[in-house]
């Protein structure tokens, strides 16, 4: 079905382990493994635990063991971002080294006053802290330990999703120098995840389209290092009532109610495929039947899916 060029394409789940799975991720690592396993590709499973004071243990075993129930098997894995500090470490101090970092010290109510709308969910630094002198810099440290971002070039980064079609952003004009690491120390995703892709050998990466416009940053980051461009499909955000996005948070169709009411692994995977268009209907569904079937041309330029 040509998802990507390589021979071989590896995907992965890549959940966050601060509360129980909900029908959106389900759905997000369904995708990633039918576009892979279509393939004959590989899945990874990795443990996305940046946040460490959000993130716990009990959420990564149930993630886990609801993996497992869904009959969604990793071929490699389980990797954890809380791991890699040397790596992030290491790819950090070489930005630093060819001076395309600079420390931040805007706060969050500086942000939300000084950016500019952004379409998607970004919005758009000014450079407010690129002017600093040094001697500003040293003053404004004794008060607050800065963040740390990266300079973008004024060049258009572009792309052609797997779903949502070709996507063309200008990183200086739409999106600004973003951050690699945050003021408490901990690393960015989007350096994370960089790296991780990389080492890990993904090549596949499935996602919702809220991440769509985070792409030509890593698509950035992936040329400063002299990585490979994975292939991109930005899947349809499951919503909820009033165009509401599922969340953790708000306990939305939780694996724990989502078991309880399906009954059946084959029950649920068919009635988020049928939600999805990706079969006629939301009747059950084995997995190894809607593997033979899988296209994603159902989704082409889909961008939202009713959770019901």
């Amino acid at each position: 079905m040509g998802f990507c060029e390589a021979p071989s394409p590896v995907g992965r789940f890549a959940p966050s382990p601060t509360g129980r799975m909900h029908a959106g991720n389900v759905f997000a690592a369904l995708m990633a493994w039918l576009v892979a396993k279509s393939q004959g590709g590989e899945i990874v499973l990795r443990i996305e635990d940046l946040d460490r004071e959000r993130s716990k243990p009990e959420f990564i075993d149930s993630i886990m063991r609801d993996f497992e129930y869904l009959g969604l098997t990793w071929d490699r894995g389980p990797y954890f971002q809380s791991d890699r500090t040397d790596a992030y470490e290491a790819a950090f101090h070489d930005l630093e080294a060819r001076g395309l970092l600079y420390p931040c010290f805007c706060t969050r109510a500086d942000l939300h006053a000084a950016s500019a709308p952004h379409r998607g969910e970004k919005t758009v630094y000014p450079g407010t802290c690129s002017r600093l002198t040094a001697e500003e810099c040293i003053e404004r440290a004794r008060k607050r330990r800065p963040a740390e971002r990266l300079v973008v070039p004024d060049e258009d980064f572009a792309f052609t999703d797997l779903i949502q079609g070709p996507y063309r952003q200008n990183l200086a004009s739409e999106c600004g120098d973003f951050l690699v690491r945050r003021s408490d120390g901990a690393f960015a995703y989007q350096l994370a995840v960089v790296l991780d892709d990389a080492d890990e050998g993904v090549n596949s990466v499935v996602r919702g389209v809220d991440l769509l416009c985070s792409t030509p940053q890593q698509l950035y980051l992936q040329d400063l290092f002299g990585f490979e461009h994975p292939a991109y499909a930005h899947i349809p955000l499951i919503t909820g009532e009033r165009d509401r996005r599922l969340s953790k948070r708000d306990r939305d169709a939780d694996m724990e109610a989502l078991r309880t009411r399906f009954k059946t692994p084959e029950a649920l995977i068919g009635h988020i495929a049928g939600l999805a268009g990706i079969v006629g209907t939301c009747e059950p569904v084995a997995l190894d039947e809607l593997l033979e079937r899988f296209d994603l041309a159902p989704l082409a330029g889909v961008i939202q899916v009713q959770w019901r």
